[in-house]
């Protein structure tokens, strides 16, 4: 007991290492993976393919409610493995979606290595902190998302390559997995910087006959995992095979894209925040030593791989992902390196920051589980009507935990280069666990599609065969089929003009129209608290 006293007085050490930084890092992996629907968007998508997968025993390629879905399929493998190892005491979609959570534990392992080779021990703990503390990683690292395998792919990518020459068997071996998972996860496309990298790994190299057995023996080991899957889809669905390569080849045929690029960079700042400024301080406060190579690897791989998503993505949040790995580890010197002023004025930022966010949360979880304040109460049930908040004793206590834990970090955190850090990447965890315990449930009863999944299943006879559908997405799709496993075919196909019913949706008296012919309306619905996008069930 007295020594328990004493490590509460003395609070946390910096920098964290060991099982302290491991503990910090896995309750930024674990929170929101849990405790809610697949929700709309990417999230239902990608766990919809994933239960397909595993319902039907169809491990070769993945599919979409029944239609092929031309991606490649190591996410869908290892969210239906998950699945299929934690599905018997957790909800199938949250044992799917440790999948990821697997995939960003080793985006951060995988910096850490590479931030303790370029910089040294003392510096490895800030790369894996600055990954987690970026904003636009939050939501997508806790969502059902293969993009995470890319992220892991370039974390173990640029800890192999970091290590280059010095260890040629070893990194090798690592960077043939980090090309393997990165072409069987997410194509193509988010492969090709490792591969361009690979050059500049070669030339920065001390010993470049031992860096270049390094990246030999890392292209076979990926040719040998990587090759026979294609290979067998050629084999047993070569129609399948050439439409997924025509799908992945097909961003290459467009121009480079300078608009593309701009909208990108201008994305970065708020997408990568702290990671882009202090990479910025980085390179400003060692602007003599550019060409030194643990500098010059992670600014080349960021670069590169900037220019390959204006040639090969849209501007989107989810490809953006590729350039946080480089960040981190480009940021590193300067989080650690900060003046004084600027350090403390960092940290008093996080600390005010997310200890206002902290009491938000609270209000608002007493408005929807107290009724006070009754007009945030009132403009709760507005924006979801229907929804009847409960105190859920669980949940409370994690609050209670998480905001206590908040307080004793502010008070007894010392001082340190890693203080600023600390006070933001934990104070971004404690705010996400808050928001994932207190007002999770008002979230994910506007964000599911459970609730009109069920309706459409209740509108519908037992033996009602063929269902037609019109006008649904991607996510409505594989939210009927994970939630009451039914699969409509399209309307204008050959099945679906034969069927006897429809779903439609839409927001317009157009949209939601019978087709021509005798058709009855048998029922009409909508997500609570999305009054534009209507259901509508017809019957021959």
């Amino acid at each position: 007991m007295p020594d328990f006293l004493a490590l509460i007085r003395r609070g946390i050490r910096l920098p964290p290492s060991g099982w302290m930084l491991a503990g910090m890092l896995a309750f930024y992996v674990l929170a929101g993976l849990f405790g809610r629907d697949p929700w709309k968007g990417e999230d239902a998508i990608h766990i919809g393919t994933a239960w397909h997968m595993l319902h039907y025993g169809d491990w070769l390629s993945p599919d979409l409610a029944g239609r092929p879905f031309h991606e490649p399929p190591l996410y869908y493998w290892s969210a239906a493995l998950t699945g299929k190892a934690f599905g018997w005491f957790l909800p199938l979609h949250e044992a799917m979606r440790i999948a990821s959570g697997i995939w960003v534990t080793l985006a951060l392992m995988g910096l850490y290595y590479a931030s303790r080779e370029l910089y040294g021990e003392e510096w490895a703990a800030a790369s894996p902190m600055l990954l987690a503390g970026c904003a636009g990683l939050l939501f997508h690292a806790h969502d059902a998302q293969p993009m995470l395998i890319a992220l892991a792919a370039y974390g173990g990518g640029l800890g192999a390559l970091a290590a280059i020459g010095r260890k040629p068997r070893l990194t090798g071996i690592f960077y043939g997995l980090a090309l393997a998972a990165c072409l069987l996860g997410t194509g193509i496309a988010p492969t090709l910087p490792l591969l361009a990298i690979a050059p500049v790994a070669w030339w920065l190299s001390p010993d470049r006959p031992k860096a270049l057995h390094t990246l030999l023996i890392g292209l076979a080991i990926a040719s040998v995992l990587i090759m026979p899957w294609p290979l067998l889809l050629l084999n047993l669905e070569p129609a399948r095979f050439h439409a997924w390569l025509a799908t992945e080849l097909a961003p290459f045929t467009t121009p480079f894209s300078f608009t593309g690029l701009g909208r990108f960079i201008g994305m970065v700042p708020w997408f990568a925040f702290p990671a882009m400024p202090l990479a910025a301080w980085t390179l400003w406060i060692r602007r003599k030593e550019l060409q030194v190579p643990n500098l010059l690897l992670p600014l080349a791989f960021f670069t590169i791989t900037l220019l390959l998503l204006a040639w090969a993505f849209r501007p989107r949040e989810i490809p953006s992902l590729l350039l946080l790995p480089p960040l981190a580890l480009l940021a590193t010197p300067g989080a650690l390196a900060l003046r004084r002023g600027a350090a403390s004025a960092f940290d008093w930022f996080a600390m005010s920051t997310f200890s206002l966010f902290a009491v938000v949360v609270w209000v608002g979880w007493s408005a929807m589980a107290l009724g006070w304040p009754s007009k945030l109460a009132e403009r709760a049930v507005i924006l979801r009507p229907g929804f009847v908040g409960q105190v859920h004793w669980f949940a409370l206590v994690i609050g209670l935990t998480a905001t206590v834990w908040w307080l004793w970090l502010i008070v007894t955190a010392p001082r340190s280069p890693y203080r600023s850090l600390t006070h933001w990447t934990l104070g971004f965890t404690t705010l996400w666990l808050l928001a994932t315990s207190l007002i999770l449930p008002w979230f994910d009863y506007g964000k599911t599609y459970r609730p009109v999944a069920q309706a459409i299943a209740r509108a519908l006879p037992d033996n009602h065969g063929c269902l037609a559908e019109r006008g649904l997405s991607d996510t409505q799709l594989a939210s009927m089929a994970y939630f009451v496993e039914i699969e409509p075919v399209a309307e204008d196909s050959k099945a679906g003009k034969a069927c006897d019913w429809l779903l439609v949706v839409g927001d317009t008296r157009r949209e939601l129209a019978a087709p021509s012919g005798q058709w009855t309306k048998i029922w009409e619905g909508n997500r609570p608290g999305d009054r534009k996008e209507k259901f509508r069930l017809y019957r021959r």
